[in-house]
């Protein structure tokens, strides 16, 4: 039933701000959910809600009615009266003290006041630009007071950009100058500070001046030491430098020196204020050596890898024939085993050599050897 909403801008209220951050202003957020219940009472206020418990929401509604009546600022009642989350306008803090006003209004209409409308703050007036004082009713440092044609007065408007108080615009008219310029003559003159001991800078960099200020800059790296930018404002001249005229010029070690790279197979390579050695072309560095830069040697070949198929049949016949021969010897002697053995491996060997020879014949000839 509809009247539940009556509760809900309470109960998501004291949900929300029981997990709000520090940064979050818990004012902000109960506005916010005001904001929001009252966006939805509109919308569902001419839609008919019947079916329950009529009488009881009639005596309901009635109460609210009476409660906007008395209160009709929703978020007047939940976050100032109610909750103590919220001030109102023109004031501040736990109190709800009043705002520091003028004849503009809040802080003389030129400002805000810190903390307004919320318990937080301290109320001070935080002023527009080229305003301060307590009503922002001065002009501030770098800002004069424009002549009004009327007898109100006027507004603040910026010197120039050198001058802190000044009557006008004008680089002529100022009356003090802003850190890192002198007057003279009614003008902000900038101040050399590297001409003088008012600059400070850390070794090895320059001083450079600059419009109100300076700054310091890096040496050469030809320089130990500078006086400006370049390798001709040096005080001394690196490692690897050498004075030739007014500047400090890179030494070319590599061919000033006899041997400027002692190791075997190297090859100096000269470099800005240095040189280094590399190993010539060709070679590649092993364990601080310069070796020559071969491919990888493949697995040993074994004492009959290069041999072809020829060879091997001729080996074959060698083989046969001195085996021949033995059994030879043996049956002259009279051996009948022997003499049997002889004669069987002669005509295995023939055997074995007719048909070799006659596959490598008909192989060559088939081929158009």
């Amino acid at each position: 039933m509809w009247w539940t909403w009556l509760f809900l801008p309470a109960l998501v209220l004291l949900s929300e701000l029981s997990v709000v951050k520090v940064q979050t202003a818990p004012c902000q957020t109960c506005r916010k959910l005001t904001e929001s219940f009252i966006k939805g009472l509109e919308k569902t206020a001419n839609k008919n809600f019947g079916g329950g418990n009529t009488a009881w929401e009639e005596e309901k509604l009635a109460k609210y009615a009476r409660r906007q009546q008395e209160a009709p600022d929703l978020s007047e009642w939940l976050c100032i009266e109610e909750l103590r989350l919220c001030c109102p306008p023109g004031r501040f803090g736990p109190d709800c003290k009043e705002c520091p006003s003028g004849p503009g209004g809040v802080c003389g209409g030129l400002g805000r006041c810190e903390g307004e409308g919320t318990r937080l703050g301290d109320g001070e007036c935080v002023c527009d630009p080229g305003y301060s004082g307590r009503l922002c009713q001065s002009c501030a440092d770098g800002y004069f007071r424009e002549k009004s044609s009327n007898d109100s007065i006027g507004a603040c408007a910026a010197c120039y950009h050198s001058c802190k108080k000044c009557l006008g615009p004008q680089d002529y008219k100022c009356l003090d100058c802003k850190p890192g310029w002198m007057l003279h003559d009614n003008k902000c003159v900038d101040i050399d500070e590297c001409g003088t001991e008012l600059a400070h800078c850390p070794s090895n960099t320059y001083c450079h001046n600059t419009d109100g200020s300076y700054e310091c800059r890096g040496c050469d790296q030809a320089c130990v030491g500078c006086m400006g930018s370049g390798p001709a404002r040096c005080k001394k001249c690196s490692r690897g430098y050498r004075l030739k005229g007014a500047k400090c010029l890179d030494v070319d070690e590599c061919s000033e020196r006899a041997i400027p790279c002692p190791g075997l197979n190297e090859a100096c390579t000269n470099e800005e204020g240095s040189f280094h050695c590399d190993c010539a072309d060709g070679f590649i560095r092993r364990d601080s050596i310069c070796v020559e830069n071969k491919p990888p040697a493949g697995p040993e070949k074994g004492l009959f890898d290069d041999i072809t198929d020829e060879e091997v049949l001729v080996l074959q016949q060698m083989f046969f024939g001195v085996v021949i021969c033995a059994l030879a010897t043996l049956a002259a002697k009279g051996d009948m085993v022997f003499t049997a053995i002889f004669i069987g491996g002669v005509a295995a060997m023939a055997g074995y050599w007719l048909t070799e020879k006659g596959d490598y014949m008909l192989d060559g000839f088939l081929k158009g050897r």
